[in-house]
């Protein structure tokens, strides 16, 4: 016997590492589509981004920051209230990677063209494939940035540092700084998604209305991103009821604003980016938008953060599909690499077909916030909240699918796959819930009679071809204009569900490939749809070109 390998029990063999170094753009051919389609005269960049993103080195950061959590240090040793916010390094190597290539404020800082949301898009969406906590500020500031556009004499003193690509973690005054970080405050204990029950006052310090101090006493049950350098706050006024306001966490004379963080949340994922609860004891705000509008003044905020959230989502569905390909194409079950066995083809095309559907819808409603006609802003008002709605929670499924994928080892907590499974759900909540999109739809179209219809005729004008998407479409619109309130509310879920599915479908006719198209049409419109994944009909279904589409080699 050969003592060397007396305690040798077994060979490691056909077990396959998780896809790393390689380019997430130049390995997705839909999204050079997608930009070419828009434009873009971005695609030298994205690649550069895309392939660091890509790289062992940041795969291996995402798992440092999501395994380190941030830890909050409330007092120093003498007792004196500090309430600092500890971050493992691999979290600011993707927050200062995201800073450098704009992922925070692209839109606001590259030359106006057609395609300058569509080219942000695309950054979120590579940079969430492989950590997808340090978005959420990335978000925030993203959306702040118009409504603090707003203010003249804001913007002046914290405009350039909003937009500045250098990354800054240092905790002190914005004077001191060279970059800073925006978050929000909206939830409460006792409302939740019902801002108008927010118990939080302000009152003024000398005079009222936009533009003057308050001092704001109250508490959030959700506060985003701590850390970051200001935050925009709802609370109630005396006279003027809900307003938003902008609460720095320092304030100019060098001391800590009263805004004290009672403790760190334990969330299910989402790890690697801190959320708190809060109380504020007289902390200083400056009332922004107009007194008594502090809902729509938020909500404009949040138009942008919800597609955010559709976008991440679109981000993790990529992600686990192109592990579950480069998983399949190398591990061997029964004699066969998994990725030829029909069964397993079924469920990767279906993965494929929902995430490029996810795509072209993300992508085509950024490239709306670009334009200004009707029809991109039926775009805008309507899809957003669908898009958030359906993508997000269809993610929240599609990622338990592609865990199940690699077996045991997705369900290991070290795998990217558990850590993308576990992400999901915060998007489906954060934002907004689904109930909470699927209203703000219904609210669009009742306030607007006239967008839905628009939207309608544009679809009409793709799927004139289309038997199975006009029956559909006059379905739809029949159901739209006929229902009660009561009703309408009732059957929210299955109308934006379907409506979501309909503009996929309409987009994927008008720009995707045929067998593309056909494939998720046929599939879509089937009577087993939406039980499981992978209920296709092989008639209908050119595996080789949807997988080979999904994951160039």
């Amino acid at each position: 016997m050969n003592m060397q390998n007396m305690w040798a029990t077994h060979q490691i063999s056909n077990q396959i590492d998780e896809l790393k170094n390689y380019n997430l753009f130049d390995s997705d051919q839909v999204l050079q589509e997608i930009l070419t389609r828009y434009a873009s005269q971005d695609q030298r960049m994205l690649s550069q981004f895309a392939n660091v993103v890509g790289s062992s080195e940041y795969y291996e950061y995402a798992e440092l920051a999501n395994r380190h959590t941030p830890e909050l240090h409330s007092f120093d040793a003498r007792g004196r209230r500090i309430d600092v916010l500890e971050f493992h390094p691999a979290w600011h190597q993707w927050m200062r990677l995201n800073r450098q290539y704009t992922v925070h404020a692209y839109p606001f800082l590259a030359p106006q063209s057609q395609s300058v949301w569509v080219d942000w898009a695309a950054r979120f969406f590579l940079s969430g494939q492989v950590e997808c906590g340090n978005l959420c500020p990335n978000a925030m500031t993203l959306g702040s940035i118009p409504l603090i556009q707003s203010e003249p004499e804001l913007w002046a003193k914290i405009g350039s540092k909003l937009l500045a690509t250098e990354y800054d973690e240092r905790d002190v005054p914005i004077s001191q700084k060279k970059s800073i970080w925006l978050g929000m405050g909206m939830t409460e204990k006792q409302g939740g998604s019902d801002v108008r029950a927010n118990q939080t006052f302000a009152r003024p310090i000398t005079a009222s209305g936009r533009g003057q101090e308050y001092f704001i006493t109250g508490h959030k049950w959700f506060f985003s991103a701590p850390m970051s350098d200001a935050h925009l706050v709802v609370a109630q006024t005396e006279q003027d009821g809900l307003a938003c306001f902008y609460v720095p966490r320092w304030l100019d004379d060098g001391r800590k604003n009263n805004v004290h963080i009672q403790r760190l949340k334990d969330k299910v994922g989402n790890r690697s980016n801190s959320s708190s609860e809060v109380e504020f004891k007289d902390a200083w705000g400056i009332l922004i938008g107009e007194a008594g509008r502090g809902i729509p003044t938020i909500i404009e905020m949040a138009n942008y953060t919800r597609l955010t959230c559709s976008v991440g989502s679109s981000a993790m569905l990529r992600q686990a599909l192109v592990q579950c390909i480069a998983y399949t194409r190398q591990r061997k079950a029964f004699g066969k690499y998994l990725a030829e066995q029909p069964l397993m083809q079924a469920v990767l095309v279906d993965l494929a077909l929902e995430t490029e559907a996810a795509m072209q819808l993300n992508f085509h409603l950024a490239h709306c916030y670009e334009v200004e006609d009707e029809l991109a802003q039926a775009w805008k008002r309507i899809m957003t909240p669908a898009a958030k709605f359906w993508i997000c929670k269809r993610t929240v499924e599609l990622t338990g699918e592609a865990m199940e994928v690699f077996g045991g080892n997705g369900y290991v907590d070290t795998s990217i796959m558990a850590r993308i499974f576990k992400e999901a759900p915060v998007n489906t909540i954060w934002e907004g819930s689904g109930n909470v999109m699927c209203l703000d739809v219904l609210r669009a179209i009742q306030r607007d009679g006239d967008s839905i219809e628009i939207l309608f005729k544009s679809f009409a004008a793709v799927t004139v071809d289309s038997p199975v998407l006009q029956n559909e479409l006059q379905a739809l619109f029949k159901l739209f204009s006929s229902l009660n309130s009561d009703d309408m509310q009732f059957m929210a879920r299955s109308l934006v569900s379907r409506l979501v599915i309909l503009a996929q479908a309409v987009l994927l006719k008008q720009y995707a490939p045929t067998f593309v198209s056909d494939a998720f049409i046929q599939s879509r419109y089937s009577e087993f749809y939406g039980r499981v994944v992978g209920m296709l009909d092989p008639k209908h279904v050119d595996v080789e070109k949807l997988l080979a589409r999904a994951l160039a080699t």
